[in-house]
C-alpha cells in the first residue's frame, strides 16, 4: 500500500469527521403541532430565532394540524432520526392512548427540552351574560346544551378543564365546539362563534388586556400576579384542589434513534434559548412559567403528567380506554 494512498484514506477520514461536525449542515424542519396564532405557535416562534443562533442553523417551521396534533406527531415519528425534522408540541400527545387517538406518545421521542408550562384559565367572549365562574354555571344550569364551549379536540387542554368542572359539579350539560388549536377558537370567542374557552393564560392575556374576551377564573389553587384581579377557581369551589394544579406544557422532541452528538448539540442549543433574555421577558410578560428540562428530567416530568392527567380523564367517564392497558399508574400506586 503506498504512502500516497494511505495518504488519501486519512484525507477522507479526517473529510468524514470534519462532515459529521458539521450538523447542522442543512435547513431543520420544525414541525408545530397546531395552528397559527396558538399557544404552542407562539412558544416556538419566540425561542426559534435564539436556537438557530447557537446552533449556527436554520429552523423552518411549519404548523401541521389535523387529529389533535397526531398528524405532526405520526410525520416526525416516521421521519429519519438525523436531527433535521424536530417535533415542537404540547401536552396533547401523553393522552393519545386513552383517548383512542392513535398509539403513539412521547415515548417514541427524546425530549430535547420541556420549554415552559401554562396556567389554565377560562374566559368568555365580552357579550357573555356572566362576568365569573359562577355566574357561569348558574347560566349553563338554567340553559341546558345551549352554551357553547371551545375546543381542540379530545386531550387538549380545554378537553381536561371541561372534564374537570364536570367531574366537580356532578355533569357539565354544554357544547363543544371543535378548533385546530387554541388561537383559532379563542378568535371565535372574540367573534361571538362561541361563548367560552378554557385555554392557556399566555394566550388569552392579551385578548384580556384588549378587553376583548374576559376572565372567569384561572384554573389554579391561587391567584395570578399578571391578572391579580380574576380570581381562582378554587375561591369558587374548593373541590378542585383535588386535580390542581395541572397545567399545559411545551416541548420540542426528536425522533428515538437521533444520534446522541445531535441530540446533545440540540439539548444545548434549546437550553441556551431558554435562557435568553428575550424569550424569558415574553414567557414572563405572557404568564408562561419556563422550564428548559431535558433528559432523564424530562423523561420524570412526562410521566408524572400522563399519569395525574390520564386518571382524570378516566375517572371522570371521559377516557375509551382505561390508563391501566398502557401501563400508566395511578398516581401514588
Amino acid at each position: 500500500m503506498t504512502r500516497a494512498f494511505l495518504g488519501a484514506l486519512g484525507a477522507l477520514a479526517l473529510t468524514a469527521t470534519a462532515a459529521m461536525a458539521e450538523y447542522p449542515d442543512k435547513e431543520i424542519q420544525g414541525i408545530i403541532q397546531w395552528g397559527a396564532g396558538g399557544s404552542t405557535d407562539t412558544v416556538m416562534r419566540a425561542i426559534t430565532p435564539h436556537v438557530e443562533e447557537v446552533l449556527g442553523g436554520t429552523i423552518v417551521l411549519q404548523n401541521m394540524t389535523g387529529a389533535v396534533g397526531a398528524i405532526a406527531l405520526n410525520h416526525v415519528a416516521g421521519a429519519e432520526a438525523d436531527g433535521y425534522t424536530l417535533l415542537m408540541g404540547a401536552e396533547n400527545p401523553m393522552l393519545y392512548k386513552i383517548m383512542g387517538l392513535g398509539d403513539k406518545d412521547y415515548g417514541e421521542f427524546i425530549p430535547l427540552s420541556i420549554l415552559a408550562r401554562g396556567t389554565p384559565i377560562l374566559v368568555a367572549g365580552p357579550d357573555a351574560p356572566f362576568d365569573d365562574y359562577a355566574g357561569m354555571m348558574e347560566h349553563i344550569r338554567a340553559n341546558p346544551g345551549e352554551v357553547r364551549f371551545g375546543s381542540t379536540g379530545p386531550g387538549g387542554l380545554p378537553s381536561v378543564v371541561t372534564a374537570m368542572i364536570d367531574a366537580v359539579e356532578g355533569g357539565l350539560d354544554v357544547i363543544a365546539v371543535p378548533y385546530d388549536g387554541d388561537g383559532p377558537a379563542l378568535t371565535a370567542l372574540q367573534g361571538g362563534a362561541v361563548d367560552v374557552m378554557p385555554a392557556v393564560l399566555g394566550v388569552a392575556i392579551e385578548g384580556i388586556r384588549a378587553g376583548k374576551i374576559k376572565p372567569l377564573a384561572i384554573f389554579d389553587v391561587a391567584g395570578h400576579d399578571k391578572l391579580p384581579d380574576t380570581p381562582h377557581i378554587t375561591e369558587f369551589n374548593a373541590a378542585y384542589e383535588t386535580y390542581l394544579p395541572w397545567g399545559p406544557f411545551f416541548g420540542v422532541f426528536a425522533p428515538n434513534g437521533t444520534p446522541d452528538d445531535v441530540v446533545a448539540k440540540l439539548s444545548e442549543a434549546f437550553a441556551a434559548g431558554v435562557q435568553n433574555a428575550d424569550f424569558g421577558k415574553l414567557m414572563e410578560d405572557r404568564g408562561f412559567t419556563l422550564m428548559g428540562i431535558s433528559g432523564d428530567e424530562a423523561r420524570a416530568f412526562l410521566t408524572k403528567w400522563q399519569q395525574g392527567t390520564a386518571w382524570l380523564l378516566q375517572d371522570a367517564g371521559h377516557t375509551k380506554a382505561s390508563p391501566e392497558e398502557f401501563g400508566i399508574a395511578r398516581p401514588g400506586e
